[in-house]
């Protein structure tokens, strides 16, 4: 598989995110199917059950199971807290507000990104990174148009979403300086499979799926692996500055299942502030792309 330094292969690139869409379109559908039975909690926990049988498997077959380590495991703990909230907050969203709005709102994590880096990463805030931020920050209170009298839960969960997305992806890339992909994907599993379990017990009621809604929890795991494989491998086929709008293309889609299935409206402000998120993202993208060739 191509590194995104050699050859581009924009088509290859393409024919992946059109899978990655697929996947993430697909696991927001699930996920309000789930919804009827099942809390986020209880969701995220069977979601890792099936994914800690996926990835050992999968890794077993491979022969990459001597890549788990225990190295870096404050990374991996700090890694994982962030994704799970982030993903409660996100399987929380789409069952409260229609899922063209999260989805836009999903799109100001790279914004949060850009502010986290200096602190985590050690990189520089710069004048780019800030207007880019006052952009994004634009778009999204154009998509969620909040009453600051009475802001709604959903439009919250979102936001929160993208901010916990954030800090998954920082930790991530400074694991990905030492860890291996499956050891990543391991303790990604386990961990939120014991968050799972701990946040699900709380009340004393954790609830058992149904024969009906276990093949929608199915779809959730398997789609959730899937979307990131596809992202990931496209990335590797062309960079990221390619990749990134064929990734905005799950607005329309998923605006588009929201009308088909929910019944959702199609409201222009929330198509006019994700047109604006994604220019300050990819305004963002294309000044790092040129930042990296000229350091090359």
């Amino acid at each position: 598989m191509p590194s995104a330094t050699d050859a581009s292969n924009p088509v290859r690139a393409a024919t992946w995110m059109i899978g990655a869409i697929a996947s993430f379109s697909a696991m927001a559908v699930a996920g309000r199917a789930v919804s009827a039975e099942l809390d986020t909690f209880e969701l995220m926990m069977y979601r890792s059950f099936i994914g800690i049988a996926l990835v050992v498997g999968i890794s077993g077959a491979l022969g990459k199971l001597n890549d788990i380590s225990t190295q870096n495991m404050p990374l991996h703990l700090a890694r994982n807290i962030s994704h799970f909230a982030g993903q409660n907050f996100w399987f929380a969203a789409i069952t409260m507000i229609p899922l063209a709005q999260v989805i836009a709102l999903e799109f100001t994590s790279p914004i949060w990104i850009a502010l986290l880096a200096p602190i985590f990463l050690a990189e520089k805030l710069t004048r780019l990174r800030l207007l880019v931020a006052a952009l994004g920050f634009t778009g999204a209170m154009i998509v969620a148009r909040p009453d600051f009298s009475n802001v709604e839960p959903g439009v919250i969960f979102a936001a929160a979403a993208a901010i916990g997305f954030a800090g998954s992806a920082i930790f991530t890339k400074i694991l990905t300086r030492t860890e291996p992909i499956i050891s990543i994907l391991f303790w990604l599993t386990v961990m939120q499979a014991l968050f799972g379990v701990i946040c699900s017990a709380i009340d004393g009621d954790v609830a058992i799926p149904s024969v009906a809604i276990m093949p929608w929890v199915g779809v959730v795991a398997i789609t959730g692996l899937a979307a990131h494989f596809c992202l990931t491998t496209a990335l590797s086929y062309a960079p990221a500055t390619i990749v990134m709008p064929f990734d905005f293309a799950r607005l329309p889609v998923i605006a588009l299942i929201g009308v088909w299935l929910y019944s959702e409206p199609l409201e222009w402000p929330v198509l006019l502030g994700a047109c604006i998120i994604f220019g300050a993202n990819y305004l963002n993208i294309s000044a790092e792309s040129r930042r990296n060739r000229a350091l090359r």
